[in-house]
């Protein structure tokens, strides 16, 4: 008898830990990772926040605590603090009980639960992203089941910047009803983000359009080093009575990458409905992954409820986020000083983690094959790769691949 897998065939790697793969594989002394977007010191390793060690120190000393299964819903504590920390308390949602949140595996988790939620609940089925977004943005709302799968305009390549007049023209040709994907802050990958004041445009155009956002939220605090500043967008979505979702990712502001610590943050008009969306959204949790991960959890609970380890978990914060802005303007003071060909004032102008360089498909394969750089195939690079130390080579590497 044939083998029931006999149809199965390979599926296609997965960009960015295929990326990690042949750059672990690499012995060249001065091979650079800019692909995995995790936080590096400026030593290129790992770097686990101080106050994470002295939670999960206390936390082995405390025998009260126990390996029970959480709520469906998750760790209460964590859910409410990961709400209050994007959502002022004195907020009208929050004030009139309009807000809810559901632990989940990570920004993934949230998106794709949202995905999930949207589709079977209220006949979603046209979603937008922005041209480019995040790899796995698409891929979600597949397998969630939207048939339609559409871009608006963000990045200009001739600017170097949003494409402020392609967005909002593609939102005001989107169907009623349709998702809209939008990063809150810190955008994947270009690290281009609207000012303040494209922002109200944007959040007017969903409005009259009656579009549903949903906003990605995984950089936090990690963008800017302000929390506030960082969640400008969604508090104003919230200031305008907008109905929303927002996706939250604690693996960067916390680098608790492998726990996959998120909270899916709902906001509603009418506080009457959130029990039922919230029962709708258990359900589909119960099928997927069940019951969600205690350790990092309470560990974000803990730290965002204590003043002293809140005050703590900021500065660790801005720590990173000035280490990576600092990366920023070496490099392109070093693009400048060796006389790269064009203007890349774009690498100072964008905030966050990544940089879409503007170099092409084939250069960023240039950039591995001949200089040992490892970077994502659509020119975008990790800031936080970047250090002291390597920036020459990287810069170097650069000019050679744009020289042709």
């Amino acid at each position: 008898m044939a083998s029931f897998f006999s149809n199965v065939t390979m599926g296609p790697p997965i960009e960015v830990f295929a990326l990690t793969k042949r750059f672990n594989d690499d012995v060249d002394p001065n091979k650079v990772n800019l692909g995995v977007g995790a936080y590096r010191t400026d030593e290129s390793v790992p770097w686990v926040l101080p106050i994470v060690r002295q939670v999960e120190l206390n936390m082995s000393k405390d025998q009260t605590l126990n390996h029970e299964y959480l709520p469906v819903a998750g760790y209460k504590a964590f859910r409410d603090a990961a709400i209050n920390l994007i959502l002022p308390r004195e907020c009208a949602a929050v004030s009139e009980n309009r807000v809810g949140g559901i632990q989940v595996q990570g920004g993934t988790g949230g998106i794709r639960l949202a995905a999930e939620f949207l589709k079977r609940n209220c006949g979603s089925d046209v979603v937008y992203v922005s041209k480019p977004t995040w790899g796995n943005h698409k891929t979600i709302f597949k397998h969630a089941g939207f048939s339609q799968i559409k871009e608006y305009r963000y990045w200009d390549p001739k600017t170097c910047a949003v494409d402020m007049n392609g967005f909002i023209e593609d939102l005001e040709n989107a169907p009623e009803g349709a998702v809209v994907v939008l990063h809150a802050v810190a955008h994947n990958p270009t690290g281009m983000d609207p000012t303040n004041e494209q922002w109200k445009k944007i959040a007017d155009t969903v409005m009259k359009k009656n579009l549903f956002p949903l906003l990605d939220c995984a950089y936090q605090g990690f963008a800017s080093g302000d929390l506030d500043k960082d969640a400008f967008a969604i508090r104003l979505f919230e200031s305008k009575g907008c109905e929303m979702f927002v996706a939250q990712s604690f693996s960067k502001n916390f680098g608790l990458y492998n726990e996959r610590i998120g909270n899916l943050c709902i906001v509603v008009k009418d506080n009457q409905q959130l029990p039922n969306i919230m029962s709708q959204m258990e359900i589909i949790v119960r099928t997927m992954w069940s019951n969600p991960s205690n350790h990092g959890a309470r560990i974000v609970a803990t730290v965002l409820s204590s003043p002293s380890y809140f005050e703590e978990w900021k500065m660790q914060v801005k720590t990173m986020a000035d280490r990576i802005a600092s990366i920023r303007t070496l490099m392109y003071n070093k693009l400048r000083e060796k006389k790269a060909p064009g203007d890349w004032h774009h690498i100072i102008d964008q905030i966050g983690m990544f940089s879409f360089t503007g170099l092409t498909q084939d250069q960023s394969k240039k950039m591995e094959e001949k200089h040992h750089v490892y970077m994502l195939s659509n020119g975008r690079i990790s800031m936080a790769g970047l250090t002291t130390k390597n920036v020459d080579h990287v810069v170097e590497a650069m000019i050679d691949v744009l020289a042709g």
